[in-house]
């Protein structure tokens, strides 16, 4: 179950960059028939850094049989048109079990080392330098930048290089064209939206996570649309057609616009 609810968490994120200002969504994510977990997701920009939140809890029944909640931090850089991470942590606590992650980056965005912990017990591993690691990013950035490329071209195709302190991988978006979404009892938005998917190329290592197999083997959908005043793009919907716990959606709730 933690797996899927990280699945979610991570793709929630998407915002503007053609001016400075702060992008908060709410989102609820429907597994089966339960609503399985609520997220907020905040993102801050200016003309020289970022700085990306998120935020997700199980919710109703799902958080009755498994509490889980967790935080995925990113701040960086904006040289030019290029991001660069300065700084990636993550947080979850569930039942019995508090993890944490950070990685830490020297002043030309490559990850140096990795601090880890579970319960009360953490640990330090040195990064080898890798001159494949040199143009990788964290999964929470590949997203800002992709804002950036529809916001710019109003269109999804790319493919981007992640490095998450144990594993290369690349993330390929695609664009499948424009659709029309219907508001209901989840999300008041409806209209024209551009709809994306999102498939992992594991570049042939060989993993049991969940989330890394879901990614990899099934495409991950998702439709952009744009706020009608402040024309900024967001993410109005998720869609994992196939799970253990049958389809997964998740509905943006409502999103405040605020300049900085």
């Amino acid at each position: 179950m933690k797996k899927i609810v990280l699945l979610f968490c991570f793709l929630l994120i998407n915002a503007s960059v053609a001016r400075a200002g702060i992008v908060e969504h709410n989102f609820t994510a429907i597994l089966g028939v339960f609503n399985a977990s609520d997220t907020k997701f905040t993102y801050e920009l200016t003309p020289k850094d970022y700085a990306i939140r998120s935020e997700v809890k199980t919710a109703g029944v799902f958080d009755t049989l498994y509490p889980f909640k967790a935080i995925y931090s990113t701040t960086g850089n904006l040289k030019g048109k290029d991001f660069e991470t300065t700084s990636y942590k993550y947080q979850s606590q569930s039942r019995f079990t508090k993890r944490t992650k950070e990685l830490v980056y020297n002043d030309k965005g490559e990850p140096i080392y990795r601090l880890s912990s579970k319960n009360d017990e953490s640990k330090r591993v040195e990064i080898t330098p890798d001159i494949n690691n040199k143009d990788t990013t964290d999964l929470q950035t590949v997203f800002a930048k992709l804002a950036k490329q529809y916001n710019e071209l109003k269109f999804c195709d790319s493919r981007m290089e992640v490095f998450d302190g144990k594993r290369r991988f690349d993330v390929i978006f695609k664009d499948e064209g424009q659709d029309t979404l219907s508001k209901n009892e989840y999300s008041p938005f409806s209209g024209n939206a551009t709809k994306c998917s999102m498939y992992i190329d594991k570049l042939n290592s060989k993993d049991d996570d969940l989330m890394w197999e879901l990614t990899s083997k099934h495409p991950v959908y998702f439709w952009i649309m744009e706020d009608k005043e402040s024309k900024m793009p967001f993410i109005a919907h998720v869609l994992v057609e196939d799970t253990p716990l049958g389809r997964l959606d998740v509905y943006t709730k409502n999103i405040t616009v605020k300049d900085k």
